[in-house]
């Protein structure tokens, strides 16, 4: 009997959920997660939080079961509770460079690396899935973690919220794919635009629906310059608005393209 409920407790601490007495000193867990791995255009981005004891958060969880709505609900509220966070992403040209699992482990790192530069150091990284990415931390993967953990599950939300608002951004300039209702992913409305319009600048050419797409047509161009904001997490640009968003704890201003 002591020796399942040594077992039931190592589990728990593994999952988060119940952390055991030897990790009873962590007082800064950090919850990562990333957004964006399965579209066939833009960046995949990745949040790092370390939330507030003292000002819990109601209705955290996996950002897919919940509506948009709820999301940017939450979304507000983890910026002004959370004790740190950061938002990062990697390009579509690293994401083509180096492959969407290896571009994922890059964003989740640069959203880590962020938290600790903005002087929340964590104690404890916990990463949703069986992956960890490289950081300076003790770090674990916790499966299904989004679902199991607050951290992971209100890093997922930033993350979420942060691309779609990217795709928003990338609508306006391309509304031939209609990215405002997919947000990147192959639904049969993108498609369709890939086949009449063939792939954007933004497309992810290491895709295969993306590389046959470009065998018969060129890149197809918009009639204006999209929107900085799809290689970066807030804003649209370094103006006003990005100088108000840049000001806000844990966001950045997008870094120049590698």
């Amino acid at each position: 009997m002591a020796r399942r409920d040594a077992a039931r407790s190592a589990t728990s601490a593994q999952l988060g959920l119940d952390l055991a007495p030897a990790a009873g000193a962590i007082q800064r867990l950090c919850g990562v997660d990333e957004a964006g791995r399965g579209p066939l255009a833009g960046p995949v981005y990745a949040a790092a939080v370390v939330l507030d004891p003292k000002r819990p958060i109601r209705g955290l969880a996996d950002s897919k079961i919940l509506t948009a709505a709820k999301r940017e609900a939450l979304y507000e509220k983890i910026c002004e509770r959370a004790l740190g966070w950061h938002i990062a992403f990697a390009t579509v040209e690293e994401i083509d460079t180096i492959n969407i699992l290896h571009a994922s482990m890059l964003a989740m790192q640069r959203a880590v690396q962020g938290l600790a530069a903005s002087g929340v150091v964590p104690d404890l990284v916990q990463v949703d899935g069986n992956r960890c990415p490289q950081v300076a931390y003790p770090v674990e993967a916790i499966v299904k973690g989004d679902a199991l953990v607050k951290a992971i599950s209100a890093a997922s939300i930033l993350a979420k919220v942060a691309r779609d608002r990217a795709l928003m951004e990338l609508h306006a300039a391309y509304p031939q794919y209609g990215f405002d209702s997919h947000v990147g992913y192959g639904t049969p409305q993108h498609m369709a635009a890939l086949a009449e319009f063939g792939a954007t600048p933004h497309h992810r050419r290491s895709f295969a629906p993306v590389r046959e797409a470009l065998a018969q047509r060129p890149v197809f161009t918009a009639m204006v310059a999209a929107a900085p904001v799809v290689d970066g997490t807030h804003v649209a640009d370094a103006g006003a608005l990005g100088a108000a968003a840049a000001a806000r704890h844990g966001t950045f201003l997008p870094p120049e393209a590698s």
